[in-house]
């Protein structure tokens, strides 16, 4: 693959500065790029290296001004929005793969399953009775298909996924490999100090234009439904719990772990190892940082920290108290000496 300077800036609507007739043959990491290579700085530590690239082309932002002391040697191309308009590059120079429309002769199809066309079905594939995939799916290696389980179009599940039974996948949905979705949420009730298991009659609905990642788990509903609005994006190891409902195009980072009936808002990011406790809502737009435990509801807006969770800039100032306190225990019993000799005399 090959495009010329003059090529991708008609692709991504970019002004030039420098050669337009320049070819480039590969994208890459600011820090790996050669004459050839096209990269992106969208950042002012990298933006202030400019004049240090080896790059062939850099895209950056349109508003950004070259310094007089800057002599920057790549062609600039300057867009709206740098970053993604570098992986829209980066898609042309590494394609999408193409699958086998066909179905594999070691595929089990149960009773009354419609299937769409241009279906992609590969060795190993367990598909239950009544279950609806409709056009341009793709079933990986491996994939378990529950019964009465419903796939739209232009979905990818990817290897060793299991979809269990009532489950309602959306459309261009991309679920990566050795996820499970539809499992029984974790219920119990004592009886006679007995642990008795509670029947988890619900199930999971998986909005369109969702990404869950590897290695998730995704419970059924004990009543009802477990819910991933439109554009909900989840990272590897994320754990969803019973009749969570998150709304349009949340972000759940890797190990983070949301406990039974809780909603999460639009537009809400968790970080990755952050826990957010049973039965709570999160406001739209709001942020919960790293490892933070969430016991209370978040407004909408507000960006936490820290165990228990509290404003951020609370928590920044309390992280930075913490590795004093040994030294400030000290002072203290210090002081309580020097009061009891004040208070003697």
């Amino acid at each position: 693959m090959q495009l010329s300077i003059k090529e991708i800036a008609q692709i991504i609507h970019a002004q030039i500065i420098g050669d337009e007739t320049l070819i480039i043959d590969k994208v890459s990491a600011f820090e790996d790029a050669d004459k050839q290579s096209l990269t992106f700085a969208s950042d002012f530590k990298f933006l202030k290296k400019l004049d240090k690239s080896r790059a062939g082309a850099v895209i950056i932002p349109e508003d950004y001004e070259i310094s007089d002391n800057q002599k920057v040697e790549p062609i600039l191309l300057k867009t709206n929005n740098p970053k993604y308009n570098f992986f829209k590059i980066l898609n042309i120079f590494n394609p999408e793969k193409v699958f086998t429309k066909s179905i594999a002769t070691n595929a089990y199809i149960g009773t009354n399953v419609k299937l769409g066309k241009d279906i992609s079905i590969y060795c190993n594939v367990y598909i239950g009775d009544n279950v609806v995939l409709g056009n341009g799916v793709v079933l990986m290696p491996n994939v378990y298909i529950g019964g009465n389980v419903n796939i739209g179009e232009n979905t990818i599940i990817k290897p060793n996924t299991t979809i269990m039974e009532n489950s309602e996948i959306g459309s261009s949905v991309l679920i990566h490999s050795g996820t499970v979705i539809g499992s029984d949420g974790f219920g119990f009730t004592q009886n006679n100090l007995v642990h008795e298991k509670i029947v988890h009659a619900g199930y999971v609905c998986i909005g369109n234009n969702v990404e869950i990642g590897a290695c998730n788990t995704i419970d059924r509903g004990t009543f009802g439904k477990t819910w991933l609005k439109d554009g909900v994006k989840t990272d590897n190891l994320v754990h969803i719990a019973h009749n969570v409902i998150i709304d349009e195009n949340s972000l759940i980072i890797a190990q983070a772990g949301i406990a039974g009936s809780s909603k999460i808002g639009k537009n809400v990011i968790i970080a990755g190892r952050a826990g957010i406790s049973g039965h709570l809502t999160i406001g739209d737009n709001s942020i919960i940082g790293p490892c933070t435990g969430v016991l209370n509801d978040v407004s909408p807006n507000e960006i936490v920290s820290g165990m228990p969770h509290m404003p951020h800039k609370l928590w920044l100032k309390i992280s930075r108290i913490i590795p004093r306190l040994p030294q400030l225990r000290k002072k203290l019993f210090s002081l309580e000496k020097r009061m009891d000799k004040i208070e003697k005399k």
